[in-house]
């Protein structure tokens, strides 16, 4: 088990799926696990998944492996949704979606009781967790930020890990046989300006951001934060 920060999660099928921080792993739609991949991450200790998406996206697509569910036996699914779509000033973080960490800003002021009620999930989860969205990028992104800032990462760590995820889904789009209604996969000259952006948004962001006193604003307890450091910095494994 490749134990490097960011090491991608060797799950048959998982999309964009790697491995976050002490338990914590981040990964894109859990539907694209197969059978044997769910095995493998219950191997490395994962009881517990915190999917963050919206009730309508909760399903599963035709190029979706078939669903074994005595293969998830153990593992327990949370949804934790982390926004409002419906929210007036919700254009103001993506449009159509959240897709940059230029939007994160105004996620972060709008959404801070979703957001901290899926960062609470984390913290008192059981086993190993893996948080997920749809793409792995920018919902989970904002929750990698806060973990990672609350752990003490500095500002490369947070952006090495956006890239990765960028990266990841980017080349998810180039092999993937059913076209994304809104993204394409992006080639490494036209890429490298995106992730340049996606950077000096995130360098700005982290420069102004305690993540500790925002989720204790948010209504994190003492316990709950210590709790979530402990996770944050334990050895990986089952």
């Amino acid at each position: 088990m490749d134990s490097r920060p960011g090491a991608p999660a060797g799950w048959d099928g998982a999309l964009n799926a790697r491995h976050l921080a002490g338990d914590v792993w981040r990964m894109g739609r859990a539907e694209r696990l197969t059978p044997a991949g769910w095995r493998a991450a219950a191997t490395d200790g994962v009881r517990t998944v915190v999917d963050l998406r919206n009730a309508g996206e909760r399903r599963r697509r035709r190029t979706d492996p078939v669903d074994e569910p005595a293969a998830r036996a153990g593992i327990t699914v949370l949804h934790r949704p982390t926004e409002d779509p419906a929210h007036p000033e919700f254009p103001l973080v993506g449009t159509p979606y959240l897709n940059s960490p230029r939007g994160y800003r105004d996620y972060l002021r709008l959404f801070p009781g979703p957001v901290a009620e899926a960062v609470r999930t984390v913290a008192t989860a059981e086993g190993a967790v893996v948080a997920h969205c749809s793409a792995g990028r920018d919902r989970t992104g904002v929750l990698a930020l806060l973990l990672l800032r609350l752990a003490g990462a500095g500002p490369e760590r947070v952006v090495a890990e956006d890239e990765a995820a960028t990266r990841g889904i980017n080349e998810w789009h180039r092999i993937s046989t059913v076209p994304h209604p809104v993204e394409r996969h992006r080639p490494e000259e036209e890429l490298a300006a995106v992730l340049a952006d996606r950077r000096a948004a995130l360098e700005e962001l982290v420069a102004g951001l305690d993540a500790e006193r925002y989720l204790r604003d948010a209504g994190l307890t003492t316990a709950e934060l210590a709790a979530l450091r402990r996770r944050l910095s334990r050895p990986r494994g089952p």
